[in-house]
């Protein structure tokens, strides 16, 4: 599956529809696929919210029929999850608490756009994150039913208890402790199905077991059934809930001399043979536990990553046997260094992790100063040889905000690399703590620089994807996609890396070498002998640059390449904003014989009027038609008519996004001429489709 943005399917409602379409170039401006529906009447939203699903409604604050506060009430009494956002003339305290005490998300004034984008992007991460929520608890309902089920039908004897006493057990604990009814044993204390003994026993093992809270600990105890017989056990306890309330959970085994030898081979299945600390698998489960702590009792918690410098010269030089030896005494030294509450693990060869909860980043980092500076102060001594060694410490906080295991892990680990980047080539030895802010946000100023250095450095990548004719013509075209590596080498779209608004040279940069390096493949793909033609996106930036025709026709002689090969895409949001640019760019780019294609069409409120404006030769149906093609008559029906009207205005239509073949004899029986997708063929660095295939 491809990665989409998911469309924002947005309510507007203002009595000017002008003013409702600057709001959904405002979005699209900001990242967000945005399909928009101008509210006109009551009637119009009681059916719309019947009919589908909607993620943000903006109400102007205007004198109109039916106003802000009727849209609101509305929404509320149809109970119904949508954002409101409510957009005022200008700054006014009581309106503001007034609409917010009536449920809406928010109130900023129409012209604070930068403002509403923000409170848009929160408000539609917040919906997204109830939903998931709601997701989430019917999963859990689902599961609780389940595990319900596996209890009631167990043959281990399990049951739970708070504050001594039994609230839960099954059919084989009772059967196991002789009782015939669930109500008998409720009134009844653990304490009471032990012998005098082993409740002495009970006692100081389950108060050790609420200070260390380590599940799976055992206990060999008699057990009194309800006849008086008496039983030896292997009583096992974990921290569990049951109806949402927390317990213990305890299961009851007849005792056999091989729990010994379990508790063994558990200690073996999670031990690193070669240093007898802890093994990665382990290390991953304590993390993903630890991890689940720190979110449910808002606890912070520390992760380092211990590299060794140079591991590999090293190993080279003491060999295989000698480098097992360093290890050896390495994990001693490690032990050494650290305190009890600590848990130590080797991960790989030449790495070891510390993690501890609670601690904080700061106080990690002083104690894995005293690891650095023993590392580097101690001579190991591998057969007669005294070898020096130096570690790269990377430290990352575990929160109750902290991502799953595997990517807190990799957060320590690129920490630890930084510690060997800033050393430069001789590598290493300190300590670096991670900073999510200076790795997963890219702000405004060395967002363009990062993009300005992949050009510089060339880190841009081409690919193509064929849009294929559905009227069997034979003909050959691909849309082209530019993909910059970024630092971690991972393809991404330098697009993405701008901020909203700007800054405008950067755009044109990028447009200017995609279109320059397109059209030299182009040319060379030509001349063996394909008659292909090229989809090129490009930005309103372009569209706003006087010089760029010119730029395009001499590049285009340079390449000995008839204009005809390349359709220039412009989004519609960008046509609408810009009209009257996109108009005279279409008329310059047809002097040069190029064509023009409007793409995310069927998305502004009233998508003709672009048309009626600019001379496009295709356009292109917005993906968010194709996902729902498939879910909804409606949407289809809509399909049909939008390809049927565009066609009877002698436009070539496209339809992006077709990743089954179910959705294809839909798209035929509507007439589209072109499709695209996954389904076809994934963007890729050659032109290399079979054309004569399909």
């Amino acid at each position: 599956m491809q990665k989409k943005n998911a469309t924002v399917h947005l309510l507007i409602l203002d009595p000017d529809q002008n003013d409702a379409e600057t709001m959904v170039s405002l979005l699209r401006n900001s990242g967000k696929a945005t399909r928009a529906h101008r509210i006109t009447s009551e009637e119009d939203l009681e059916e719309t919210l019947k009919a589908s699903n909607w993620d943000l409604l903006l109400a102007r604050d205007l004198e109109q029929e039916f106003g802000a506060d009727d849209a609101l009430a509305m929404v509320k009494r149809m109970d119904k999850d949508i954002p409101f956002i409510l957009l005022t003339k200008e700054p006014n305290r009581e309106r503001e608490v007034g609409i917010m005490r009536a449920g809406a998300q928010d109130a900023i004034p129409f012209d604070y756009t930068d403002l509403l984008v923000l409170a848009v992007k929160r408000e539609l991460a917040a919906l997204d994150e109830r939903r998931r929520r709601r997701v989430l608890e019917s999963h859990l309902r689902e599961a609780e039913q389940r595990c319900q089920l596996l209890l009631e039908s167990s043959k281990d004897a399990i049951a739970y208890i708070n504050d001594g006493m039994h609230i839960y057990a099954n059919q084989s604990y009772m059967e196991f402790l002789g009782y015939e009814d669930i109500d008998d044993l409720i009134c009844i204390p653990v304490l009471d199905t032990l012998t005098p003994e082993s409740q002495e026993k009970y006692k100081e093992f389950m108060k050790s077991f609420a200070e260390q809270g380590k599940d799976g600990v055992t206990l060999n105890c008699t057990a009194r059934r309800s006849d008086d017989q008496e039983l030896s056990v292997t009583m096992s306890v974990s921290a569990a809930t049951y109806d949402s309330e927390v317990c213990t959970q305890i299961v009851l085994q007849p005792e056999h001399s091989d729990a010994e030898l379990e508790e063994k081979l558990k200690q073996i299945s999670s031990q690193d043979l070669l240093t007898g600390l802890y093994n990665r698998q382990y290390l991953m489960d304590a993390l993903a536990q630890t991890i689940a702590i720190a979110g449910k009792n808002n606890q912070t918690g520390a992760l380092a990553y211990i590299a060794l410098d140079n591991f590999l010269t090293m190993k080279s030089q003491v060999g295989i046997s000698g480098a097992d030896l360093l290890l050896g005494d390495l994990a001693t030294l490690l032990k050494e260094n650290t305190d009890e509450d600590i848990t130590l693990a080797r991960l790989s060869d030449d790495a070891f992790c510390l993690m501890c909860l609670p601690c904080d980043d700061k106080t990690m980092e002083a104690r894995c100063e005293k690891v650095r500076k023993a590392v580097e102060d101690h001579l190991f001594d591998i057969n007669g040889r005294t070898v020096p060694l130096t570690v790269s410490i990377g430290v990352a906080a575990i929160t109750e905000n902290s991502p799953k295991a595997e990517e807190l892990l990799g957060r320590a680990h690129t920490a630890s690399a930084e510690v060997k980047k800033q050393a430069g080539h001789e590598g290493g030895n300190g300590i670096v703590i991670y900073n999510p802010a200076s790795y997963e946000k890219l702000d405004e100023s060395n967002s363009v620089e990062a993009i300005l250095r992949a050009l510089d450095d060339n880190r841009f990548r081409l690919l193509f994807q064929p849009i294929i004719n559905l009227r069997g013509e034979g003909e050959e075209h691909y849309e082209a996609f530019v993909r910059m590596l970024n630092k971690d080498n991972e393809e991404v779209s330098p697009y993405d890396f701008l901020p909203p608004m700007g800054p405008q040279d950067t755009a044109i940069k990028i447009d200017r070498w995609v279109i320059l390096q397109t059209i030299k493949q182009l040319a060379s793909h030509r001349s063996r002998g394909h008659d292909t033609r090229l989809f090129l996106n490009i930005t309103a930036e372009t569209l706003q640059d006087k010089t760029f025709t010119p730029w395009l026709s001499v590049a285009l002689k340079a390449a000995r390449l008839p204009g005809d090969s390349l359709i220039f895409q412009i989004r519609e949001g960008d046509a609408n904003n810009f009209m009257k640019q996109a108009k005279d760019f279409t008329k310059a780019v047809h002097e040069l014989h190029c064509k023009v294609s409007i793409s995310q069409f069927g998305c502004a409120i009233n998508p003709f009027n672009t048309l009626k404006h600019i001379d496009t030769d295709y356009v292109k149906i917005d993906g968010s038609f194709t996902e729902e093609i498939q879910k909804s008559d409606k949407v289809k029906d809509q399909v049909k008519e939008l390809v049927k009207s565009l066609q009877n205005s002698g436009k070539l239509t496209i339809i992006p996004l077709v990743e089954n073949a179910s959705v294809l004899a839909t798209l035929w029986q509507a007439g589209v001429n072109y499709i695209q997708g996954y389904y076809l063929q994934a963007p890729v660095p050659e032109m290399n489709y079979d054309f004569g295939d399909h």
